[in-house]
């Protein structure tokens, strides 16, 4: 499988994101990663479902929704009707993840569980079987440009050995620090979709960045059976 990379808009220039969702998508973007944010389970207030719709309108590119929100399922039909291709939600923010997984696939929109850097693997486990996505933050979530945390890595391999083990299909992407000079290593480990925000919009060419991303994850694979 290609590695795709997901530009955050996070760390876009909201005044004008459409010009900045326009350079990432003519560069290569196969997904756009949509940072919720409530200022309750994380220390940061962003976007809501109205952002989403909007983005909706001028892209085609898959809106991949991360909700660090507490308690999700009560957002879920909202940010479905704005147009989310796939919905994630933090294990540590909803006490029956089953249900809540079941919900988003209910809407026919791609699932995922995310768990943050001191959550153990054990916490979504069981649940893997029926997310589409995994995604492990290697910051603590809440603001963006901050540094990757180097144990993520051992995480991402052991989340590789059990979704090979169970057969599972769900996708390992890796959000948080991630930029030219740790992506290989996050490839190697698993990762299939790295999430990269300021790496990206904070550099002088948005889309060139992108494509320099692109290129450097085209060779590599992470090594099967087992990392």
């Amino acid at each position: 499988m290609s590695i795709r990379i997901a530009p955050s808009i996070l760390s876009a220039n909201f005044a004008a994101l459409g010009e900045d969702v326009a350079k990432v998508e003519q560069a290569g973007a196969q997904l756009l990663h949509v940072d919720v944010m409530d200022g309750h389970f994380v220390p940061n207030i962003t976007i809501g479902p109205p952002v989403v719709k909007s983005l909706r309108k001028f892209t085609k590119l898959p809106l991949d929704v991360h909700l660090m929100i507490t308690d999700p399922d009560q957002y879920i039909p909202a940010f479905a009707d704005a147009g989310a291709n796939m919905l994630t939600v933090h294990a540590e923010a909803t006490v029956h993840l089953d249900r809540t997984l079941n919900l988003i696939r209910s809407y026919n929109l791609g699932v995922g569980v995310s768990i943050n850097p001191a959550t153990p693997l054990s916490a979504v486990e069981h649940a893997l079987g029926l997310a589409d996505l995994l995604l492990i933050m290697s910051v603590n979530p809440g603001f963006g440009g901050q540094k990757f945390i180097p144990y993520t890595l051992d995480k991402i391999r052991r989340a590789r050995q059990i979704i090979e083990e169970q057969n599972y299909r769900c996708v390992i992407e890796v959000d948080g620090g991630i930029d030219t000079g740790n992506l290989p290593d996050v490839v190697k480990a698993g990762a299939e979709i790295l999430v990269a925000g300021s790496a990206i919009f904070h550099a002088p060419d948005p889309g060139r960045k992108l494509k320099e991303m692109l290129e450097m994850a085209a060779p590599l694979s992470y090594h099967s059976r087992y990392v």
